[in-house]
C-alpha cells in the first residue's frame, strides 16, 4: 500500500491539491489516507468500494471522502482489452482537515459544513442536479489559481452542504479497523474476487490466499468489510448484472448467469433486494432516462 504522504501529498506552501487523472486504470489498491477527497469520474467504468459499500461507477460520478476512509475505484478489466486510449480520467481533490478551522466550523456559520465533514466518514455520492452543478464547478477548479482557487474549493463544499441530493455511502456501523497489512490482503481478496466472481469461489480458495485457515478467513473478512463473504460476492455480481443490462442490453437470464448465480430464482430475489426494483424494472428505468 502506498503510504498517505505519496498518495495525496500536500506541500506545506498550499491549502490543497487539485489534479488530473488520465490513466490506463484508476488505482487499483484498496487504500486510505487522512485527507478529505473530491473525485469526479471524467472517464470510465468499473466497481467502487468505499468501506462496506459496493456499487458500480461510471463517467459523471462525483464522492466525497472524509480522512481514512478505505476507498478503491477498480475499472472494468475487459474495457482494457479492447483499447488503448488512457480510459480512466477523473478530478481529484484532496484537503487536510484544518482547510477550515474549527474556529469558524464552530460557529452558527459552520454548522452545515461541520455536518457535511461528519457525513463524508461514510463517503458521500452526490446525484442530481447538484451533481451537474458541482461537476462543473469541480472541472474549473484546475483552472483557477491562487486565492481563486480557495474560494473555488470553498464554493464548492458550501453548495455540498445545502443540498439533500447526496446518498451516504458505509453503514453507519462501519469503523476503519485496517493495518497497512490489513489493506495488502484485502488488496489480494478483492482482485481475486473481482478476476473469479462469475464462477462459485469457496472459502477455502481465499483461506489459502490469504494463509488463513477457512474459519479465520470467514471471521476476519466479516470484521474488516462488515458483511460476510458469501454477502460480498453477492454484491459484485449484482453489480455486474447492472452493466449487462444496461450497457450490453441483455435480458434477466442473461445477466444471472454471465454474473455467476447459478439460478434464475436467486438471482431474481437477490437483485430486488440489492436495487430494491427487479432487473426488468431496472432496465425498464434506465432505458426511460
Amino acid at each position: 500500500m502506498k503510504s498517505a504522504l505519496q498518495k495525496s501529498p500536500i506541500p506545506h506552501t498550499h491549502a490543497f491539491v487539485v489534479q488530473s487523472l488520465k490513466q490506463s486504470v484508476f488505482d487499483p489498491n484498496w487504500h486510505f489516507h487522512p485527507e478529505y477527497q473530491i473525485f469526479m469520474v471524467l472517464k470510465g467504468k468499473g466497481t467502487r468500494f468505499v468501506g462496506d459499500h459496493v456499487k458500480s461507477f461510471k463517467a459523471g460520478d462525483i464522492t466525497f471522502l472524509g480522512p481514512n476512509l478505505p476507498h478503491l475505484w477498480r475499472s472494468d478489466q475487459e474495457e482494457l482489452v479492447t483499447k488503448r486510449s488512457p480510459l480512466a480520467e477523473g478530478i481529484v481533490v484532496y484537503f487536510n482537515e484544518n482547510f477550515i478551522s474549527d474556529t469558524l466550523l464552530d460557529k452558527e456559520e459552520g454548522i452545515l459544513l461541520r455536518k457535511l465533514f461528519r457525513n463524508s466518514l461514510r463517503g458521500i455520492d452526490i446525484n442530481g442536479k447538484t451533481a451537474n452543478t458541482i461537476g462543473q464547478l469541480i472541472l474549473n477548479l484546475p483552472l483557477q489559481e491562487d486565492f481563486d482557487a480557495v474560494l473555488g474549493l470553498l464554493h464548492i463544499l458550501n453548495r455540498l452542504s445545502q443540498t439533500d441530493d447526496i446518498e451516504l455511502l458505509a453503514s453507519s456501523g462501519y469503523t476503519n479497523t485496517q493495518s497497512e497489512g490489513d489493506t495488502e490482503r484485502m488488496n489480494r481478496v478483492y482482485a481475486y474476487v473481482m478476476k473469479h466472481f462469475k464462477r462459485k469461489i469457496p472459502i477455502s480458495e481465499l483461506a489459502s490466499l490469504t494463509n488463513m485457515t477457512p474459519t479465520s478467513f470467514s471471521r476476519y473478512f466479516k470484521t474488516h468489510a462488515n458483511k460476510t463473504f458469501s454477502e460480498f460476492v453477492s454484491e459484485i455480481r449484482i453489480g455486474h448484472a447492472c452493466k449487462l443490462l444496461i450497457d450490453k442490453k441483455k435480458n434477466a437470464s442473461q445477466a444471472c448467469y454471465e454474473s455467476g448465480f447459478q439460478t434464475l430464482s436467486n438471482f431474481n430475489r437477490q437483485f430486488k433486494v440489492a436495487t430494491k426494483r427487479t432487473p426488468l424494472e431496472f432496465k425498464k428505468r434506465y432505458e426511460m432516462k
